[in-house]
C-alpha cells in the first residue's frame, strides 16, 4: 500500500512588479460592499426573527438601492431565526456599494407585511460600516 505523505511548507509569496499594479484600476480595488452590523434589543421571551432579501439601502437623495448580498446570524424569509430571551442579539448585512456620492441612505426592509426594518438617515462614512440598534 503507498502512503501519501506531505510536508506542509510556508505559502509562498507572489512578488507582482509596479508596473501590474498601475495597471489595475483603482475601483477595482474597491471593497464595494456596506456592512450593517445590527444589535437586536430583546424584551420578549421566545421571539423570532428573520430578514427578507429584499431588503435595500436606499440612497437618500436618488433612486439607487444598495441589494443585500448576504446575512450572518439571521434567517432569511421564510425561515425564522429563535433569538435569547432577554438581553440584546446581533447579526450583521452585507450590501452591494452604495453610490459613490451618496452621503445619506435608509435600510429598508421592504416586505409584504406589516413589520419590517426601517432606519432613516443614516450618514454615509468613508469605511462603509455601519452599527445600528434596533428596538428601545
Amino acid at each position: 500500500m503507498e502512503q501519501n505523505t506531505h510536508t506542509l511548507t510556508p505559502e509562498k509569496k507572489i512578488a507582482i512588479g509596479i508596473d501590474a499594479l498601475a495597471s489595475i484600476d483603482p475601483d477595482m480595488l474597491d471593497d464595494a460592499y456596506v456592512y450593517v452590523h445590527c444589535k437586536l434589543s430583546i424584551t420578549l421571551p421566545g421571539l423570532l426573527i428573520r430578514i427578507w432579501k429584499t431588503t435595500v439601502l436606499q440612497d437618500y437623495h436618488s433612486a439607487s438601492r444598495a441589494q443585500l448580498i448576504h446575512a450572518e446570524n439571521i434567517s432569511y424569509a421564510p425561515q425564522w431565526t429563535l433569538v435569547p430571551d432577554r438581553g440584546t442579539y446581533s447579526f450583521l448585512l452585507i450590501f452591494s456599494a452604495l453610490p459613490k456620492d451618496c452621503s445619506m441612505f435608509d435600510l429598508v426592509e421592504d416586505i409584504p407585511q406589516p413589520g419590517g426594518f426601517l432606519i432613516k438617515n443614516i450618514a454615509r462614512n468613508k469605511s462603509d460600516v455601519y452599527r445600528i440598534t434596533l428596538g428601545d
